[in-house]
């Protein structure tokens, strides 16, 4: 049986701390042209972020909805759709940063933490926040070797995450730059893959 109490990304197999970039053929409409963020990853399933798709909603709406005062630069940025599942659940990803504690924080690799509480956002309304976060609304998840076989039926390449994508890139170019950073230009890969 394996220790899991380390969250380091040095479990032989685990996706942890990795994006899953959409190969162009995806046909789930909730997955098309995504990087997905991957936060936890075992033998049970994985879970994750997807960090480039926006949504209409702006941390200022979310700041509103739990009656947090809203005076700082961070409102007019939008939430993203992390995914399909509970939708109504806020993450924040964001890196680690001068051992602040918060209440319910997931150490995904030793500079990536992933936040889940309403603290930090009271933190953030304020300007006290983490300098870098992502805020998304909802997860992906899979179960027991579904992720396995997806990346099995070529619908995912995957790459180590780089920060600079994470926190420094525009959400519409994350895609792009991902597979980049594996040498691929998705544009140049078929929307049909084919099968023998």
């Amino acid at each position: 049986m394996t220790e899991r109490q380390d969250t380091n990304n040095f479990e032989l197999g685990s996706l942890r701390n990795q994006f899953l970039i959409a190969m162009p053929g995806m046909s789930d409409p909730t997955f098309a042209h995504s990087v997905t963020y991957i936060c936890e990853h075992s033998d049970d399933g994985a879970m994750g972020l997807i960090i480039n798709l926006p949504m209409e909603l702006s941390l200022g709406d979310i700041y509103e909805q739990l009656e947090l005062a809203t005076d700082h630069d961070s409102a007019h940025l939008p939430a993203l759709a992390g995914g399909p599942v509970s939708v109504e659940r806020g993450f924040v990803l964001h890196p680690a940063e001068d051992g602040r504690q918060w209440q319910s924080t997931l150490k995904v690799s030793p500079e990536i933490y992933l936040t889940a509480s309403k603290d930090i956002l009271e933190a953030m309304s304020r300007g006290e926040g983490p300098s870098h976060y992502l805020v998304a609304l909802g997860y992906a998840g899979w179960d027991q070797g579904q992720l396995e076989q997806e990346i099995a039926d070529n619908a995912w390449l995957t790459v180590a995450a780089d920060q600079q994508i994470l926190f420094h890139t525009p959400a519409e170019q994350r895609w792009a730059a991902a597979a980049k950073d594996l040498g691929i230009d998705l544009n140049l890969i078929s929307n049909t893959a084919g099968h023998a």
